[in-house]
């Protein structure tokens, strides 16, 4: 099939053979000799062909039209056309002079660039759409060529090109910033770029002190933000493709951007509507692309200017993208790939927003999918069925999980309606199996989501056979990483004290395959087996105790207390939060670690920059405060933790106020002797700060005496102030970014205070009154 004289005859004969044809774009893209002379024709088309007739500018068309289709093929064709710098090649071409003045290779280039570039951003990824497999070596030529392709050279080559006289070259840039703009950096290197002469304006017409960003800029309509208000105007054409590649690109543009976000709900000088305004008002275009492209760009408007504080996304404009989504969802006549756009905006519209996705369901998007979804979803004979399956019905399926697996995260009536009501466990169990990855890792985010529920664990999951069928799923060696990851994900939960399967999976070798993966170079599999053990270890058994150790081993938990990753060093505190959560277990911890060795991994805790950490580690000494009065002396007699403790209380740190009160409550209520070590170390001024910041009266109000006798009930969250009460249990379950789903605590949050307040002053009651006042 090969062509070794390129003409424009050649060269259009040659793009009708590969067109819609993976076969012949392989055999071609095997050809690195052809390839390199393909790419080479789109500077150098004078030395590939001698007849006269033969256009250079349609030398350049045809092969750019020709490595557009490469790009669309396999993993295989992209890599050839990396290898040959077509990437380069293309931008160099637009760069020339010539080709600015011309249309038609103008047009073609910039086609090239954005089909070429989106293929390349695939396989960089974040994923936009089904998930696939790539090797490391075409991640890592990708990874390059995209940076490359967002050099400020590059910037300057293609960007100026949104306002081209030619609406369709100015469609492929919009195109290509909505499809390969990928992460932070690129975001804010397209969002900052200026035209050479707009970025003298700026420098000239700025003081020395003033620093102008790029939204601060929009909100002005002044010079800046130059892409992003050149795409509001583009928003307004009356054009379906320009309408719906500028709504994609200006979502592109404000995902995870506050001050885009922001500068995007309110109104600019010049303007009469915020653009949010004007995005909301294309959900209802006749044309369904346009109504989704709206929909997906107010789903990243609204969710970056909501930022990282639940239940403040903007409901109106949450409720028209759930009205064009369902309308989608329930339509039998709708296209698939429509559908599979629905699918991604819910799920981006309520990941991590436990109130969009209660909005969700009640209006009729859950029930949508979960028809949809076992519509398109074989239970028997799944092999067969596969084999001649297309690709646009597996891709709505892997869609459709995650979806509902971001609407069931958080909510367990939610979480009982897909099980019993819908009765879809059946339907993701039977996706476990299929040869997709995609599918296979939504479907572990759904058992993921819905093992978050004890009654689902033990009735459902256990029951149907799905929790051992994702078991079964961690134990593959040859798994995909990303499916193995979504299982441990979920394993986290079906180990916790209430599933049945905990001692099923113990027995079957759970902890091997834990330590294994451990050894994985994959920071996120490695917090998530030390989640796993934290969660076996909940209200365990001595000898589950015993057979976790002797697979971690203590050494080992000692070392990973100091580990420089601090999620690492979070599960490790918790690990042992877990083991001393009863008498038992700290005496276990003590012989095993030595008083010298558990020291100091506390001081290690203790002095962490992370407040999780120290938040984890403050726990296990309220757990040691339970102890044995020799147990109880490991915190007095290593002045460095004591010390540790004191700091963490003065600097009022988040979340480790209230554990750290009531701990020092246990010492004083069961070692009387161990007062004036307290007293010494400072703690007296720093508590009644305490309760001067809560507004804690007096001893003489009541509640500090009755505790010193160990008779209060008073909880602080989940664990109580009484003797013997700080034997608290860990109901860990799992989340996907644990970060995003704890409770955010801000350092002068007023029941923090009030509660931290309430213990401080029972602290006070029990140290004698006129050693208290002399100080």
């Amino acid at each position: 099939m090969t062509v070794r004289k390129l003409t424009v005859a050649s060269l259009k004969q040659l793009k009708n053979t590969v067109i819609g044809n993976p076969c012949a774009k392989l055999a071609l893209a095997r050809d690195a000799a052809f390839i390199h002379l393909l790419v080479s024709c789109l500077n150098h088309p004078a030395h590939t062909t001698t007849e006269p007739q033969g256009s250079k500018d349609d030398i350049r068309v045809e092969a750019a039209h020709v490595i557009s289709s490469l790009a669309y093929g396999s993993d295989t064709t992209l890599a050839s056309l990396l290898r040959a710098n077509a990437h380069q090649e293309i931008i160099r071409a637009l760069a020339n002079p010539h080709t600015i003045g011309v249309l038609s290779p103008k047009s073609a280039l910039s086609r090239g660039l954005r089909v070429l570039a989106s293929a390349i951003a695939d396989v960089v990824g974040p994923s936009e759409g089904p998930m696939r497999t790539y090797a490391p070596e075409l991640r890592a030529e990708a990874k390059v060529a995209l940076n490359y392709l967002f050099e400020y050279e590059c910037l300057d080559t293609y960007l100026p090109l949104l306002e081209d006289m030619s609406p369709q070259t100015s469609l492929h840039i919009a195109q290509y910033i909505g499809s390969v703009v990928r992460n932070d950096t690129h975001r804010t290197a397209v969002i900052q770029w200026l035209p050479p002469h707009e970025r003298q304006k700026d420098i000239r017409g700025r003081r020395g002190w003033e620093k102008h960003d790029a939204a601060h800029a929009a909100a002005g309509g002044k010079h800046g933000a130059w892409v992003l208000r050149h795409l509001v105007t583009m928003i307004q054409r009356k054009d379906n493709k320009m309408q719906e590649a500028a709504l994609g690109a200006i979502g592109t543009l404000a995902t995870d951007n506050l001050p885009i976000a922001s500068v995007l709900t309110k109104t600019p000088l010049e303007a009469t509507t915020p653009t949010l305004h004007l995005v909301l008002s294309h959900t209802k275009s006749r044309a369904t692309d346009v109504q989704l492209a709206a929909a997906l760009c107010t789903t990243h408007i609204i969710r970056a200017q909501a930022g990282h504080h639940p239940g403040t996304v903007d409901q109106a404009a949450a409720l028209a993208i759930i009205h064009v989504v369902n309308r989608i969802l329930a339509s039998s006549s709708e296209q698939l790939q429509h559908q599979i756009k629905a699918c991604y905006i819910i799920y981006s519209l309520v990941k991590d927003e436990k109130d969009l996705g209660i909005k969700a369901h009640e209006r009729g998007v859950l029930a949508n999918l979960a028809s949809l979804v076992k519509s398109i979803t074989p239970l028997d004979n799944t092999d067969e069925w596969e084999m001649d399956e297309p690709e646009s019905r597996v891709s709505l399926r892997e869609a459709s999980l995650k979806a509902i697996a971001a609407i069931s995260l958080f909510d367990k009536p939610i979480k009982r309606e897909v099980a019993d009501t819908f009765d879809l466990v059946p339907v993701i169990q039977a996706c476990l199996k299929q040869k997709s990855v995609g599918v296979r890792y939504s479907a572990c985010q759904c058992l993921r989501a819905l093992s978050r529920d004890a009654a689902v664990i033990r009735t459902n999951i256990t029951d149907s056979g799905a929790g051992m069928a994702v078991y079964q799923l961690l134990k593959k060696e040859d798994e995909d990483i990303r499916v193995t990851y979504a299982a441990l994900a979920t394993v986290c939960n079906l180990v916790n004290e209430f599933s049945p399967l905990r001692p099923v999976m113990l027995n079957d070798g759970l902890l091997r395959r834990l330590m294994q993966l451990f050894e994985m170079d994959n920071q996120e599999i490695r917090v998530n087996v030390l989640w796993a053990i934290k969660s076996l270890l909940a209200k365990s058994t001595s000898a589950v105790q015993t057979t976790a150790m002797s697979h971690l081993g203590w050494q080992h938990l000692a070392e990973l207390t100091n580990d420089p990753d601090s999620e690492i060093q979070e599960q490790a505190f918790a690990i042992l939060r877990n083991l001393t959560a009863d008498e038992g277990g700290i005496s276990i911890v003590f012989r095993a670690m030595s008083d010298e060795g558990l020291a100091n991994c506390l001081s290690a805790g203790l002095d962490s920059v992370h407040e999780m950490v120290i938040r984890e580690t403050t726990y296990v000494l309220g757990n040691i405060a339970n102890g044995s009065r020799s147990q109880q002396d490991l915190i007095f007699t290593h002045p460095h933790i004591l010390g540790g403790m004191y700091r963490c209380l003065a600097d009022a740190r988040p979340g480790t106020r209230v554990p750290l009160v009531s701990c020092l409550l246990r010492l004083l209520q069961t070692n009387q002797r161990r007062k004036r070590d307290l007293i010494d170390a400072g703690f007296v001024s720093t508590l009644r700060h305490l309760c001067e910041r809560g507004g804690s009266g007096s001893s003489s109000g009541g509640v500090g005496m009755g505790a010193s006798a160990g008779g209060s009930s008073l909880s602080m969250n989940s664990m109580s102030v009484s003797p013997g009460s700080l034997r608290h249990h860990m109901h860990y379950y799992h989340y996907h970014h644990h970060r995003q789903h704890s409770p955010h605590h801000h350092p002068l949050c007023p029941e923090d205070d009030k509660e931290a307040a309430v213990l401080a002053r029972q602290v006070l009651d029990l140290m004698e009154p006129s050693t208290v006042g002399e100080l």
